[in-house]
């Protein structure tokens, strides 16, 4: 079984026992989590389409970490114009483990 949640503004295919990094969510290492934005289950039969979200489909993970990724620089520049910025950015993750999907 499979499913298509949305979680930090992107689609991740997740399955039972997955272990991924998405984009920071709250709680502690250890704490049981839903992700409630289920748009596709799978796996058995035909797949359930979600207009936009399946109706009753959740999925149960276990928060395994945080972490960081590495770090971006945007470097702005005009020629001729003296104009330059400088601004780096380093994204926070979460490694989540799937346990089960439910619906």
């Amino acid at each position: 079984m499979y499913a298509v949640v949305r979680t930090g503004g992107k689609q991740v295919r997740v399955a039972p026992g997955d272990a991924l990094w998405v984009e920071r969510l709250p709680g502690d290492v250890g704490e049981t989590i839903e992700l409630g934005e289920v748009l596709l289950v799978g796996g058995e039969g035909a797949p359930r389409v979600g207009t936009p979200t399946v109706a009753g489909a959740k999925v149960v993970a276990t928060i395994a970490g945080h972490g960081r990724g590495e770090k971006i620089i945007i470097f702005k520049a005009k020629r001729r114009k003296r104009y330059r910025r400088k601004l780096g950015h380093r994204q926070e993750y979460t490694q989540i483990r799937v346990e089960k999907i439910e619906g």
